[in-house]
């Protein structure tokens, strides 16, 4: 259709996916007037060039912009529209985010539950242990447990654990003040993100227990309260109990392991462990392996990971030197520090053609 030909309002709706009373209402106010007015039936008629901008404006509004904010998107230079978008989007994340704390509260107040207190840490502790193990997170709307963390609370410890199926992340922490209770449930790992910037500049953070969630209550910060997630954590105890035993361990400095990695280009390497050190094997000759100084005790074999999987759980690791304990081709690796053993990550590998 050439850019003059006109368009009655109907065929203009199809094309840009809005219904013709919206593109009425978006002409009456002055953000989208038609090309043309038929001055005595009053049908309004639009061009094809008013279609991009109305496919803009429709997808504004669908991110619940006003109509104010949309007409300045529409108006601006590239630069200043996309600024625009970004602080309506912020503006939106943080209410969102208010409303879900008050939510919390007014629940509270309306079934006046009690909550338990579980234990108290150092918020920079908790704080750097719940980013560390949400790593081994996934967004699965099939498994919505999957994005969760899961805690537990025993005594003097209070073990943090995630899974995405491929990875599990595990770290323990001796609280400030021991856990009052044993406990254990699974928080939403989204909302914890979200409360991480308070839980980091808090001194002290006492974690408090509801049937519903868990409270994050600091001194001088606002409390925080994270949803628990009702689906079965799964069992990995049961999994952690059941590894077979470890034929080869390898332990090298972390930086030169991550450097390595980030540079390798291929989306798969294949790791052979010989009593030389470690060595990557090239997958094709377009992304070159590289070599490693390591200690290296055990049986010499070769795994092959996905680099997603096991970059993640070596950039977790606390300390100079990382520590991966090797149960052959088709076990999962153990991740650790060489010198600290709170926090423990298993990433599976993959078959050496490269499936799951």
């Amino acid at each position: 259709m050439p850019n003059f030909e006109l368009m009655p309002i109907g065929v203009f709706a199809q094309r840009t996916g809005l219904t013709s009373s919206a593109l009425r209402f978006y002409a009456d106010s002055g953000l989208l007037p038609p090309a043309e007015t038929d001055p005595v039936s009053g049908y309004r008629y639009y061009t094809a060039d008013q279609v991009a901008k109305t496919i803009e404006l429709r997808q504004l509004r669908e991110i619940a912009m006003p109509l104010q904010a949309v007409e300045a998107v529409l108006d601006a230079e590239p630069d200043d529209a996309a600024r625009l978008i970004d602080e309506h989007v912020a503006k939106v994340l943080g209410g969102a985010e208010a409303v879900q704390q008050k939510a919390a509260l007014i629940k509270s107040s309306l079934t006046n539950e009690s909550s338990v207190p579980i234990a108290a840490l150092k918020g920079p502790v908790l704080a750097d242990a719940i980013e560390q193990v949400l790593t081994a997170t996934a967004s699965d709307p099939g498994m919505p447990v999957l994005g969760g963390l899961h805690v537990e609370a025993r005594g003097e410890e209070l073990t943090l654990t995630a899974t995405d199926r491929y990875r599990l992340a595990t770290r323990t922490l001796i609280p400030v003040e021991p856990a009052a209770t044993t406990w254990a449930a699974t928080v939403s790992g989204d909302e914890l993100r979200a409360a991480l910037g308070e839980i980091r500049r808090s001194m002290l953070v006492r974690v408090e227990a509801t049937s519903h969630g868990i409270w994050l209550r600091t001194a001088d910060r606002e409390d925080r309260h994270c949803r628990l997630l009702p689906e079965e954590f799964p069992d990995h105890r049961l999994m952690l109990a059941s590894l077979s035993e470890v034929t080869s361990r390898v332990t090298l400095p972390k930086d030169l392991l991550l450097r390595a990695l980030e540079e390798h280009s291929g989306r798969w390497l294949s790791l052979c462990v010989t009593r030389h050190g470690l060595k990557a094997l090239a997958a094709d000759d377009e992304h070159p392996g590289f070599s490693l100084p390591a200690v290296v005790t055990g049986q010499a074999l070769q795994i092959s990971f996905e680099l997603t999987t096991l970059y993640p759980a070596i950039s977790t690791v606390i300390g100079p030197d990382v520590m991966l304990d090797l149960r052959g081709p088709g076990q999962p690796v153990t991740v650790r520090s060489a010198d600290r053993g709170d926090l423990t990550t298993l990433a599976m590998p993959v078959k050496p053609d490269h499936s799951a």
